[in-house]
């Protein structure tokens, strides 16, 4: 089976945490003993209905308030598919939290309340998931108990964020009605709901393609561990370990190392300690070269001819995630997949509303949540490739060099 990874956004009250909950305890992926304990905490609220929400909202302040914090990752699987959801917190100052959960999703399910239609921060998580480039969105339209199901409301939804699918230039969008509370439309399709000629939104879910957002055409292979025995049986054994990030490497293929522009071909090729002709994006692989080349960890190897830019300064859009300010001329560590290499913010361009897209002259400082357009100096040279031609070699950090904690997510223009 394959892997679907998504996630859950809206605003606040807008059903994540329950729709979450619903689609766990439908698809019968609940233990018996989780369930237990949920229909016990549920009987202390008004009404003893069961609280799917607890399932998801882990911490004692989530509980307590009734909202989402921190990015809660559930996992189930049907007989179709295997999930890996995350749960994105509603509140404006959690949006690192939502880029953090969005930066590997394979698919959007962006919440509307029925009642209040688009808001704000429909809006704001809809330019989130352009920015990151996220390939399948889903408009969720809630609570369409509250409406009496009335097809008019989900129509008027539909036509309000279609204007703003197409202004952020979101390809594939869907729209579908439910209620995350009485389970209409989730698993099963709603009797209420048979103006809607649509999937339920599970089938949805197990029959979205994902295999076709796979770049099988440039290809790119971050050098994570040399594989270097010594040993009498492998005196000569040199491999280079990792996952491949797209594309797909042939034995006798011609290749270049990055940074360095060393060239070979591929003399051989490993995949679950077996030797193949071939070996393609997302697979673990070994590569053994002809020549004897230096290559370690973060080095990329790459197809000759069709390599990504390589380059000591690095345009980029960041989430800046630290309680500390960014300024002009902090230093801190960049990693980029397996490369890790010292940098320096050498210029903060502008700072973006991501509620409306537009670019704000700097005043002051970058302050935790705020997204802005930054150039970064890196003190050796990197292989990298804009995050919209190529999201696994486009996206890096920033670590604070003292604290070792990640201060910034950087998107590569």
């Amino acid at each position: 089976m394959d892997l679907l990874r998504f996630i859950t956004a809206g605003s606040v009250d807008d059903g994540k945490s329950t729709l979450i909950g619903r689609l766990l305890y439908d698809s019968k992926s609940i233990m018996a003993d989780q369930l237990e304990a949920i229909e016990k905490q549920s009987k202390t609220r008004s009404g003893g209905e069961l609280d799917l929400a607890l399932l998801t909202d882990g911490l004692r302040a989530e509980r307590e308030q009734g909202i989402t914090i921190d990015v809660a990752y559930k996992y189930f699987s049907t007989p179709r598919r295997k999930f890996i959801i995350a749960d994105a917190p509603g509140h404006v100052q959690y949006t690192r939290n939502m880029v953090t959960g969005a930066s590997n999703a394979d698919l959007a399910i962006l919440l509307v309340d029925a009642r209040t239609g688009v808001m704000e921060q429909t809006r704001r998580h809809s330019i989130i998931a352009a920015m990151l480039n996220i390939p399948h969105i889903v408009i969720a339209i809630n609570k369409m108990d509250l409406v009496d199901y009335a097809e008019d409301v989900y129509n008027n939804i539909v036509i309000a964020y279609a204007e703003i699918a197409a202004r952020l230039g979101l390809k594939d969008v869907a729209y579908i009605p439910i209620s995350a509370l009485t389970g209409a439309n989730i698993v099963e399709k709603a009797p209420e709901l048979n103006w809607y000629k649509g999937k339920p939104l599970l089938q949805l879910l197990e029959e979205v393609q994902v295999e076709k957002d796979i770049n099988l055409h440039d290809a790119r292979f971050p050098v994570q561990y040399v594989i270097r025995p010594q040993t009498e049986d492998l005196h000569d054994y040199r491999g280079y370990a990792g996952k491949i990030n797209s594309g797909i490497y042939k034995k006798g293929d011609a290749v270049t190392v990055l940074p360095s522009g060393f060239q070979s071909t591929i003399s051989a090729i490993e995949v679950s300690n077996k030797e193949v002709e071939e070996a393609f994006a997302p697979q673990s692989a070994v590569l053994h070269l002809a020549d004897d080349i230096d290559i370690s960890r973060g080095d990329m190897i790459v197809k000759t001819g069709s390599g990504p830019v390589v380059t000591n300064e690095l345009d980029v859009l960041l989430c800046w995630m630290d309680h500390k300010p960014l300024l002009p001329g902090n230093k801190y560590l960049l990693q980029l997949n397996s490369k890790i290499v010292k940098a320096m913010v050498k210029e903060i361009v502008y700072k973006l509303d991501v509620s409306s897209l537009q670019q704000q002259a700097l005043t002051g400082s970058i302050g935790l949540n705020d997204i802005a357009r930054v150039t970064i100096k890196t003190a050796s040279p990197l292989a990298a490739d804009s995050y919209r031609k190529l999201r696994n070699n486009g996206g890096a950090i920033l670590v604070d060099e003292t604290s070792h904690l990640t201060v910034a997510a950087c998107i590569i223009q």
